[in-house]
């Protein structure tokens, strides 16, 4: 009997390790802390189901998705492979009926405690001395959504990750701030400028964390290199609105 056989053989669930997928900085299947190998088509189906939450997903839905450019009864017969091909622990992550696929109830997904992170921040009604102001908070929400996949549906969720969580970290290093933890403060700004460096509410939060600190040469020193990024790469200067951050503070250039 192989391993998986004798996992599967006991009647007790609870017995069983845990399930999790992870979809933040890469693609992974963990069975407890172990990663499970998966073939590269059923990886893009158990991406895609995680994606659209607990809900059923029909099987045309997935098959139309996964496929988009294979003519039906393709799309349908490359399901049925990526799904038989899904064997053992990766099959216990999902639930699949002959019309839908869904997420198994046990099964976590990193996304999903990321984006409850991120709305908790932002939600005005949770008080600051409630959120976790942690090194974890911040690699929480650190992470690209599965980086380096180009399918339409996983561009589109990585777009929505992102500006969610851009707008957590940005807030996040403001709470920092007001805690007077200031390389908490940075670690969240900075992890939004790493995430998107052209952004300028992003460099704002972190000019504002290097001046809280004191650090006024820091502050400085970002925002020349933005200035010029920003210059090179679109041809633009910097609002007024940064600008003003760090008035009093530019070092005199020739010509200026």
């Amino acid at each position: 009997m192989t391993s998986d056989e004798l996992m599967f053989s006991t009647p007790h669930v609870n017995h069983w390790p845990s399930v999790r997928i992870a979809l933040l900085g890469g693609f992974d299947l963990m069975v407890g802390d172990v990663p499970v190998a998966v073939p590269v088509g059923s990886k893009r189906l158990l991406a895609f189901v995680a994606l659209t939450g607990r809900t059923a997903v029909p099987r045309s839905l997935v098959a139309g998705s996964l496929w988009p450019e294979a003519c039906e009864q393709s799309a349908y017969a490359n399901l049925r492979s990526a799904l038989s091909r899904l064997r053992g622990i990766g099959r216990r992550a999902l639930e699949v009926s002959p019309t839908d696929v869904r997420l198994a109830r046990d099964v976590s997904v990193d996304l999903y405690r990321a984006r409850s992170l991120a709305q908790r921040i932002l939600d005005p009604g949770v008080p600051a001395d409630e959120l976790p102001l942690n090194a974890a908070t911040v690699d929480q929400l650190s992470g690209d959504l599965l980086p380096g996949w180009y399918d339409d549906w996983a561009l589109q969720e990585a777009e929505r990750w992102q500006q969610l969580r851009l707008h957590a970290l940005e807030s996040l290093a403001g709470v920092f701030i007001d805690a007077k933890q200031f390389a908490g403060a940075v670690a969240a700004a900075g992890a939004a400028v790493q995430a998107n460096p052209l952004r300028e509410s992003g460099q704002a939060s972190l000019i504002r964390a290097h001046l809280a600190e004191g650090n006024l040469s820091e502050a400085l020193d970002d925002f020349e290199r933005y200035e010029h990024r920003l210059r090179d790469e679109l041809g633009l200067r910097p609002t007024q609105r940064l600008c003003h951050l760090v008035d009093g503070l530019q070092r005199p250039h020739p010509g200026r």
